[in-house]
């Protein structure tokens, strides 16, 4: 069983290999290599410090 949580991206860093997710008044560093697409405002589920799937707000509900 695998356990991810959402967070909105914050801030992506120049190598854009890492970007700084909120996961609600707490921040990570988080590979992001898995979503090359990914842009500061999206909401993506993060397991074991990577990013692996890109999500809209209504499929969290």
């Amino acid at each position: 069983m695998c356990l991810a949580f959402p967070g909105r991206v914050v801030k992506i860093y120049k190598k854009k290999e890492k970007a700084l997710i909120d996961f609600g008044n707490v921040k990570r560093d988080v590979n992001i290599t898995l979503l090359p697409k990914v842009r500061v405002g999206d909401l993506v589920m993060v397991h074991a410090g990577f990013a692996i799937e890109r999500v809209e707000e209504n499929e969290l509900m």
